[in-house]
């Protein structure tokens, strides 16, 4: 009977001790499980990226100089030109209106007035010529009679007076034939038609009057605006000429937000233009008036244009061209030697960014002052050093003090 009793009281022993032990361990405080990383020391950059395109910082535009028939063209977009030297383009100056049948035959009839009012005046200059010379000779045999004391002075005056009117009529009848002459000169160029054929029908123009327009810089044909033969008004654009090789930038344009954080002579990285390596540049000039651009998602940005000037040399970027794709990133801060945490392992105490710390199995929030921050790594000027131990991703329930325990994967 008593062993029964003390039977009973074992099992009653073991079983209390046995639940005790199972809510102990149910109810003892465990490690957080959580994601541990290090402070490492890295080379590190802050860029702003954006798209961009190449243009000519300056290209030139050839327009017509006169009012004219433009001949053919015969150069290509990208043809290499010399400035004063390359012809580029040659006019014809302009030649009148057609004429219909009936202005034609009435510009024929002028011709013919025009050639016999020419006609009339030789006639009156030879009878002018002819009166002169009578003039004179009287004039000559009255003086030697006057000089004999045979005729009048009043007669050697009336003589005199007729030479000197029929020298005027000579003179009168010759202006005339200038006169008609203008005259049939203009009856003519009535009959000239667009097509550059006289009144006889034959051309009239001439290999002189081509008017050659040279390339105002040495460069490469960048567009051809107008290539057929055609009459042109003055100022009409033709092509376009630009130095691809020395005057080459790019321009990007960024969202305002951005630009106010980049500065003339900050490093640029052109990539994604289709070499095999990135290349080099710098801000070259950011523009003080910026503009409003619907993106594709149809969302108002106020853009700013940057330009970006290359650094390498023209060799390098063989092949890039004017109106060009590319990518740039412009960096606004760098460091060679950067203590660096993953950008998840931040969170916020307040006002100031933190992270976990890790030492001996305890997690311990630091504060840290951020020197840059990329998206991905961030730059600590203070609060950790090279070789700790942080928690990445922080869970929202972990505090300082806790414990924490790395968490595997299965």
């Amino acid at each position: 009977m008593a062993g029964k009793t003390y039977a009973r009281r074992f099992i009653s022993l073991a079983a209390a001790v046995t639940v005790t032990g199972a809510l102990t361990y149910a109810f003892w405080p465990r490690p957080t499980l959580v994601d541990l990383g290090s402070v490492t020391e890295a080379p590190m950059r802050v860029t702003i990226d954006e798209e961009g395109r190449t243009q000519v910082h300056d290209p030139y535009t050839v327009s017509t100089p006169i009012t004219g028939r433009l001949l053919r063209l015969e150069v290509e977009p990208g043809d290499e030109v010399t400035a004063q030297k390359t012809v580029v383009a040659r006019m014809l100056p302009t030649t009148p209106t057609a004429l219909d049948a009936r202005s034609r035959e009435q510009a024929r009839g002028n011709v013919t007035a025009a050639e016999a009012a020419l006609r009339v005046a030789e006639a009156a200059v030879n009878k002018a010529l002819a009166d002169r010379d009578l003039a004179e000779a009287n004039l000559a045999r009255t003086q030697k009679l006057y000089d004999s004391d045979i005729a009048s002075h009043a007669a050697l005056d009336n003589d005199a007076r007729t030479a000197r009117a029929a020298n005027a009529a000579l003179d009168t009848a010759r202006a005339a034939i200038s006169m008609r002459v203008a005259e049939l000169n203009n009856a003519r160029a009535a009959l000239q038609n667009f097509d550059g054929l006289g009144p006889d029908g034959s051309s009239n123009t001439r290999q002189d009057e081509l008017f050659p327009l040279l390339a105002p810089i040495s460069g490469r044909i960048l567009q051809v605006l107008q290539r057929s033969e055609t009459t042109l008004p003055a100022g009409t654009q033709i092509l376009e000429i630009g130095d691809i090789r020395n005057d080459l930038e790019v321009v990007a344009e960024m969202l305002s937000t951005d630009a106010v954080q980049i500065a003339p002579g900050d490093e640029v990285i052109i990539d994604q233009w289709g070499g095999d390596r990135p290349l080099n540049g710098v801000v070259a000039r950011i523009e003080p008036r910026g503009f409003t651009k619907v993106s594709a998602l149809g969302v108002e940005e106020q853009r700013v244009r940057v330009t970006i000037r290359f650094t390498d040399p023209p060799e390098d970027r063989a092949g890039l061209g004017h109106g060009f794709r590319v990518e740039v990133q412009v960096v606004t801060w760098a460091s060679d030697n950067a203590v660096t945490v993953p950008a998840g392992a931040l969170f916020r105490q307040g006002t100031d960014w933190a992270v976990f710390t890790v030492d001996g199995g305890t997690a311990w929030a630091r504060k840290v002052k951020i020197a840059a921050n990329n998206g991905l790594q961030a730059a600590i000027a203070e609060g950790v050093a090279a070789g700790d131990t942080i928690v990445l991703y922080p869970p929202s329930g972990l505090e300082d003090g806790d414990r924490v325990a790395q968490r595997t994967a299965y």
